[in-house]
């Protein structure tokens, strides 16, 4: 099997579990509609993947990894429903199709985005019967902590607070570590924490996954506004209208690449310990030049 083939694997597992975990719950109005509209949009499910992909590699069985990779997605998407509304980044598009609030109303969109964040902390805790109650936690609070104001949430504070302002490498770093990035490397370091791997193998797990992460930030800058609106399924030069400072701003698409290129070799030198390493260090190169 080759690597893109095993990526395909992956994706699929994900999308028949999260297509099957709403099916059973009571209709409330739209509700769950709004949560499964933007949830089965597709996307690269990179989060899931990086999570099924690192607990295999640390010895850990996908299979029972993959409501926790599920369970990120859910988390993912709820953040991309708010991040698109009005108050946040105002966008009409996400995946080629109209954002959630477009489609459902604001109030909607909010409430669909706050059932699937506590969805995702429902589905690691009731699926998670296969695994020793003490993982379970701690990748529940890995979760907790990557999402929260000391993560994902805390990043987007300080996106909205930066908009109209000249920042700082340092501060886009520190912007994007906490934005993008503390969820990729919770992906990562919860798989590892499932499959009950060390404290150095947690530490190399997250050393490659916050490499990763910022490549991937940079990336997207760069396809903000290098990139085809078609191709990445929503307007290109959002961050220039919202007057947001970026890796692009400050130092251009040529320097970018160089630096998505040297980020990457980081990344996979970070899991040269391990036997299994081969398919991350792949898909980190695989994200080098990607234009979506």
């Amino acid at each position: 099997m080759t690597f893109a083939q095993q990526m395909e694997n992956d994706v699929a597992l994900v999308e028949d579990y999260l297509s099957h975990v709403f099916l059973s719950r009571e209709p409330r109005a739209d509700l769950y509609d709004a949560m499964q509209y933007s949830l089965l949009a597709g996307g690269k499910r990179l989060r899931p993947v990086l999570m099924l992909e690192t607990g295999r590699m640390c010895g850990g069985d996908p299979a029972a990894i993959l409501p926790f990779a599920c369970a990120i997605e859910m988390l993912h998407t709820y953040s991309l429903i708010h991040d698109d509304l009005p108050s946040m980044d105002n966008d009409d598009l996400r995946r080629g199709r109209p954002t959630n609030h477009k489609v459902y109303g604001e109030a909607t969109a909010i409430l669909a985005g706050d059932a699937l964040l506590t969805a995702a902390f429902e589905t690691m805790l009731e699926n998670g019967g296969d695994l020793p109650a003490q993982r379970v936690l701690a990748a529940a609070a890995c979760l907790g902590k990557a999402a929260g104001a000391r993560g994902m949430v805390g990043g987007q504070a300080l996106d909205m607070a930066g908009e109209g302002h000249s920042l700082a490498l340092s501060e886009v770093e520190e912007l994007q570590r906490l934005k993008t990035g503390a969820l990729i490397s919770a992906a990562c370091e919860m798989g590892c924490i499932l499959a009950g791997g060390s404290a150095e193998d947690r530490a190399a797990v997250v050393k490659y996954a916050q490499k990763l992460g910022l490549a991937f930030q940079i990336r997207d800058d760069m396809l903000d506004v290098e990139g085809d609106a078609a191709t990445l399924g929503k307007p290109i030069g959002s961050d220039a209208a919202n007057e947001k400072t970026t890796f692009v701003t400050l130092k251009g698409l040529e320097q970018c690449q160089r630096m998505v290129e040297e980020l990457t070799a980081q990344a996979e030198e970070a899991l040269s310990g391990f036997a299994g390493r081969a398919f991350l260090c792949w898909l980190a190169g695989s994200l080098v030049a990607r234009k979506h």
